[in-house]
């Protein structure tokens, strides 16, 4: 566990453990931010229901790591669950973790199920010039909520290049890895865009109603990270309708090149059909085939089979079949 204590009226800082918490709860003037990652388990649960007050039902949908995001008022603090990227995460192929956050007018307990590098920026910088926390615990709030989006936003328009690429060598090359690709691509959108609607969901909720924690002073930057959080909503519906027609595209290619592969070997069944018929009349062993005396019957055969191919040939190229 990890706090910083922040004192309005000197403008000082303090970073370390749990004991910063006698020291908020002594001075009723500073602002404390406590974080820790990991599991929460039940005697952490009661310790922070016995000091901030905090609601039991929140503290058990904050120790569950695989809660839906949502915003929970209660009486004096409310609860925020938000997705972000897992530090491993680079591109769209992306994990999660879960960010609790219990915001009151005085305190900021936050939790995160593995290491969140949005957070670890934050807390660094607030070490060094504690911007957020002298503006307040809900400005710490809305700064690690765009952080957050930030992320996504990123990971969203490297896809961009990448289904683009895909795009143009989508003629030159035919191949099912190119399917398997594009379908990953498509599962993880659909993931993004169902996380991103309870996202919107909870920001809309925050930007159209006052609730406990938030001042109305924060109302421009929860409009900011509103809007920036339904551009990547509207990114991911894009690049998934896009990997949609990518694949009806590369199906429609696989389906036209095996259709021009039919075409040419059912010229070439046509065109030995007959000559397979003559050579197989003629390579019957009777002796009173008219033909069998005949000292140029082999190359009259043959001219017959040669005028047969390049008429049926001729035939097909005059009607566009080759």
């Amino acid at each position: 566990m990890n706090c910083l204590l922040f004192h309005p009226e000197s403008q000082t800082l303090k970073s370390g453990g749990a004991e910063l918490i006698a020291s908020w709860q002594e001075d009723h003037s500073c602002i404390i931010w406590v974080h820790f990652t990991g599991e929460f388990d039940k005697g952490l649960q009661d310790s922070f229901e016995e000091t901030f007050g905090l609601h039991p039902l929140a503290l058990q949908d904050a120790s569950r790591d695989r809660h839906p995001p949502k915003l929970e008022e209660f009486e004096d603090h409310i609860l925020l669950i938000f997705k972000a990227l897992t530090a491993e995460t680079a591109d769209i192929d992306f994990t999660t973790l879960q960010n609790c956050f219990f915001l009151g007018s005085r305190f900021l307990v936050s939790r995160s199920s593995a290491p969140c590098v949005s957070i670890s920026r934050l807390w660094a910088s607030e070490q060094t010039n504690p911007v957020c926390l002298s503006q307040g615990t809900d400005a710490i709030v809305s700064r690690l909520m765009r952080l957050f989006v930030d992320r996504y936003l990123e990971i969203l328009l490297d896809l961009e290049s990448k289904l683009e690429d895909l795009e143009d060598g989508l003629l030159d090359k035919v191949d099912d890895t190119v399917l398997a690709v594009v379908t990953g691509y498509k599962t993880d959108l659909k993931k993004l865009r169902r996380l991103f609607i309870y996202h919107e969901q909870m920001l809309k909720e925050l930007r159209q109603k006052t609730h406990h924690g938030f001042s109305k002073a924060r109302r421009h930057e929860l409009n900011d990270v509103y809007e920036h959080q339904e551009r990547a909503g509207s990114l991911t519906l894009l690049y998934y309708e896009l990997c949609s027609d990518l694949i009806d595209g590369y199906l429609s290619l696989s389906s036209h090149r095996l259709n021009q592969i039919m075409k040419v070997l059912t010229i070439v069944t046509v065109v030995f059909v007959p000559l397979g018929f003559l050579a197989g009349i003629y390579g019957m062993n009777f002796e009173n085939m008219p033909e069998l005396k005949s000292q140029s019957g082999y190359f009259v055969l043959l001219s017959i089979m040669a005028v047969i191919a390049s008429t049926l040939l001729i035939s097909f190229r005059i009607k566009h079949w080759l």
